[in-house]
């Protein structure tokens, strides 16, 4: 089924007020839909921005203060064992989007401001906002979106009803201008220049969102940019400027100070955004996931987990996760369950009646069983590529290959024994290591792995 069709089949769920919804390939009645059961829960998912795995409180942080996130995690479930899809920003926003190992979707590295400039998500490519959209959700992003410069690559065009952010990798938090010295702040797809800190408008704009809203089903989703660089905080001025020279890390000395201040403000958000919805009465109709696109660079923390952004050991991919639902998820709750980012999409159409699109491989698993009935999910590998970096996690074993700069070179851990791979056991452990690379080539050979990413001058 071509895009076109399946959009079009998707839009019956719309149609006369509701009466109608498009599953399992079909239109059902409305008598078929009241049989159903299913309510229209509203969706926040909100991504911080290289934000490690021990960079906040309910995650080890005694540096950095985060009562809001501790609270957030304190009235739903912590999770553990919680990846994001990429060890960088773009690849982890494609599978989240789509579902799907953003391999699939042409996205495996990240779209850079002086060589992609062409790129983007493929617009054939069907992300959670579009099939949330018809079957009667308000769709927002806001925040960053990393997923092509060009207007064609636009949210709007992608599902979003409305979207108020950037479209590069990130931009002053000040000025809004992107690395390359372009304006870059975006209201749907016209530039709209806007003062204010990056961190402020986001929230803002988002809060906003839910009090227009309010009357659902909506599905917000809050693409922070901190604690990603440049390293400004609240009070700092902009250092960039249109076709300016400047540090694009910022000006700041003090980047440890920055990094805290910035992630800091991203939890006055996140406590903003929570707050909006107690306001409005919506706190038991609403999902909440707050994750982040990565693990950190060296300036934050990632914990007791080894390497950082970029890498694929744990301390690239493995990031602090939590979900609340009260009244559905019971409170306080850890769960250690290996989860990824490409299982939101397949848990939001779920608990939304919605229909996934016909001939696409959906790569996510469905999260109920952890999140409402505390039973572990059906076993699954999870697969990671970044360059030449290769990784597979299989229950508690891990083999990376090419981690270390070497593209033959692999090695194998016990991540339940030896959470900071550090103990090798690839030599004592012959027959897994075989199964193990077995996987990974079918993988490969699956979702195109080993396909470069377009570039243009």
């Amino acid at each position: 089924m071509n895009r076109r069709t399946f959009l079009a089949r998707l839009a019956c769920a719309s149609v006369a007020g509701g009466a109608a919804v498009f599953a399992d390939g079909r239109c059902l009645s409305a008598a078929d839909t009241a049989s159903l059961g299913r309510a229209k829960p509203n969706f926040v998912v909100i991504m911080a921005d290289d934000l490690g795995y021990g960079d906040i409180g309910c995650f080890g942080s005694d540096r950095i203060r985060t009562p809001n996130l501790d609270r957030l995690a304190a009235d739903g479930v912590r999770f553990t064992d919680f990846h994001a899809s990429g060890a960088v920003c773009s690849p982890t926003r494609a599978g989240l989007l789509t579902g799907r190992y953003q391999q699939r979707a042409g996205i495996p590295g990240v779209l850079s401001v002086a060589a992609h400039r062409n790129h983007g998500l493929a617009p054939d490519e069907v992300t959670f906002a579009e099939c949330l959209k018809a079957r009667g959700y308000a769709t927002g992003v806001f925040g960053k979106w990393h997923l092509g410069y060009q207007e064609k690559f636009n949210p709007i065009h992608q599902g979003f009803d409305e979207f108020v952010g950037y479209v590069s990798g990130n931009v002053d938090y000040v000025s809004h201008i992107d690395q390359g010295g372009v304006a870059d702040w975006w209201h749907g797809n016209q530039l709209h220049p806007e003062e204010g800190y990056t961190t402020h408008l986001i929230t803002k704009h988002a809060v906003d969102f839910i009090e227009r809203h309010k009357d659902g089903p909506f599905c917000l989703y809050v693409a922070h940019e901190a604690p990603h660089y440049p390293f400004q905080g609240p009070n700092d001025k902009a250092d960039r400027t249109v076709g300016g020279k400047f540090d694009t890390h910022g000006s700041r000395k003090d980047k440890q100070a920055a990094y805290k201040e910035m992630v800091e403000a991203m939890d006055t958000g996140v406590g903003q955004v929570v707050a909006a919805l107690e306001r409005a009465g919506l706190t038991r109709d609403t999902l909440v996931f707050f994750f982040s696109d990565n693990g950190a660079i060296s300036v934050g923390s990632n914990g007791p987990l080894r390497g950082h952004k970029g890498q694929l050991w744990e301390g690239g991919h493995r990031v602090p996760g939590i979900a609340r639902w009260p009244g559905r998820i019971r409170l306080g709750r850890t769960a250690d369950d290996t989860l990824i980012t490409l299982d939101i999409f397949p848990t939001l159409l779920a608990l939304a009646g919605a229909s996934a699109p016909e001939g696409r491989t959906i790569d996510g698993t469905d999260l109920a069983p952890v999140l409402f009935d505390e039973k572990p999910l059906a076993p699954r590998r999870l697969f990671w590529a970044m360059g030449n970096q290769r990784a597979v996690r299989d229950g508690p074993w891990k083999l990376v290959r090419g981690v270390q700069g070497l593209k033959a070179k692999v090695d194998l851990y016990h991540l339940g024994r030896d959470l900071g791979e550090k103990n090798n056991l690839a030599d004592a452990e012959g027959d897994r290591v075989r199964t193990m690379l077995a996987a990974l080539e079918t993988w490969e050979q699956d979702v195109g792995a080993n396909e470069p990413m377009p570039t243009q001058s």
